[in-house]
C-alpha cells in the first residue's frame, strides 16, 4: 500500500472561495485525492473551492444557518484501515484536546481545528491533527494547511504560508 495524502483544512472564514484557496490544489493539496474541512467554513459555497476533490466536512462554530443544516458537527471517517474522527471544536484553547476526545471511540486520528493553532501530536494511540487556519490569526497572520499521510502509520504535515 503507497501513502494517500489528505488534505486538511480548517477555519476558512469566507463566504466565496478566492485564488489562494482554490490554489491549494496546485500547491500543498495537489497529491490529495480527499479533503477533509474541519469546520467553520462560513458558507457552503467555499467548498466549492475543492469541486474536483472529495470533500469530507463538518460545521463550527461560526459558520452560518445553511452549513450548520447541511453538516454533521463530527463524523467518523474510514481510510483503508485507519478510522478518522473529525471535529470542529469548542471552548478555550487549552484542554480542546481533551474535550474533543470524549466525542469518539475506537479512532486512530481526531483531525480538529477552531483554535487557529496548528497541532501534531500521538497521545493514549491517538494521533491529533489540527492543521491551524486557512485565515490566520486575527492580526497576526500565522495561516497554515495540512497534510495527513496514511500509510503504515498516520503522520501529518503542517504549511505554513
Amino acid at each position: 500500500m503507497g501513502i494517500q495524502r489528505v488534505g486538511v483544512i480548517s477555519d476558512t472564514h469566507l463566504t466565496q472561495p478566492i485564488e489562494e484557496l482554490t490554489g491549494l490544489l496546485r500547491g500543498p493539496f495537489r497529491d490529495a485525492e480527499v479533503i477533509l474541512h474541519a469546520g467553520d467554513i462560513t458558507e457552503m459555497a467555499v467548498l466549492d473551492a475543492f469541486a474536483e476533490r472529495e470533500v469530507i466536512a463538518v460545521c463550527g462554530n461560526m459558520d452560518s444557518q445553511i452549513v450548520r443544516e447541511r453538516l454533521p458537527a463530527k463524523r467518523i471517517w474510514q481510510a483503508g484501515k485507519f478510522r478518522i474522527g473529525l471535529i470542529h471544536g469548542w471552548g478555550g484553547k487549552q484542554g480542546v484536546e481533551e474535550r474533543i476526545r470524549g466525542e469518539f471511540e475506537g479512532v486512530d486520528c481526531i483531525v480538529y481545528g477552531h483554535t487557529h493553532a496548528s497541532a501534531s501530536r500521538r497521545q493514549d494511540g491517538v494521533y491529533y491533527f489540527n492543521p491551524g487556519s486557512f485565515a490566520g490569526r486575527l492580526g497576526v497572520g500565522g495561516k497554515s494547511v495540512g497534510v495527513l499521510e496514511l500509510g503504515e502509520t498516520i503522520s501529518g504535515v503542517i504549511y505554513n504560508f
